[in-house]
């Protein structure tokens, strides 16, 4: 996988997740926003670096957890989906496939990259879906984004899982979700 950043910026919506779900704890909220000093956070569409996103996201899971890493992937999945409402790349009541070809789409709109990096679907089933991280996003994060997603869709017991795992030796990480 390519990890490279450069000339790769994003929605400052998501940094501002990120300044949201910490405005509470005053140490980490902090320094999360001493790493995002500089940047145009005034409208949610500002394009802002990709690496301060990442680096602010790292920090949160090797300083506050995984746990906490994965409920911002929450945050996160919730904004996207709602910008996949609004920008009309999926309906209101969209089935799990049509909510991840959302997510394909959304990463391309949100997500500026010349690369033209984001997700692919892999493979699509009747209560299965597995998706490839082709961006330098936080690998843990995606549980909870894409946890939260499918979650939205209204499907029942949602689970994500490794199917292949960039920290195994894999080339992506690839992202089995299931549900009822």
């Amino acid at each position: 996988m390519n990890n490279s950043t450069e000339h790769v910026t994003l929605a400052a919506a998501f940094v501002n997740d990120i300044l949201d779900l910490y405005k509470d704890n005053e140490a980490d909220y902090l320094k999360l926003k001493v790493m995002a000093k500089g940047l145009d956070l005034s409208a949610p569409t500002n394009m802002v670096p990709m690496q301060v996103y990442n680096d602010m996201c790292n920090s949160i899971e090797s300083q506050i957890g995984q746990a906490n890493t994965k409920r911002l992937g929450r945050k996160i999945g919730n904004t996207a989906f709602n910008a996949m409402v609004s920008f009309k790349l999926i309906s209101e009541k969209p089935s799990p496939e049509e909510a991840m070809q959302g997510l394909a789409k959304v990463a391309g709109t949100m997500i500026q990259d010349p690369l033209k990096r984001g997700w692919e679907i892999l493979e699509s089933g009747k209560k299965h879906i597995v998706m490839r991280r082709t961006q330098t996003f936080n690998s843990t994060l995606q549980f909870g984004l894409l946890d939260e997603i499918v979650r939205k869709t209204g499907v029942l017991s949602p689970k994500v899982e490794y199917a292949k795992s960039v920290a195994n030796g894999d080339e992506y990480d690839e992202y089995k979700i299931t549900w009822l």
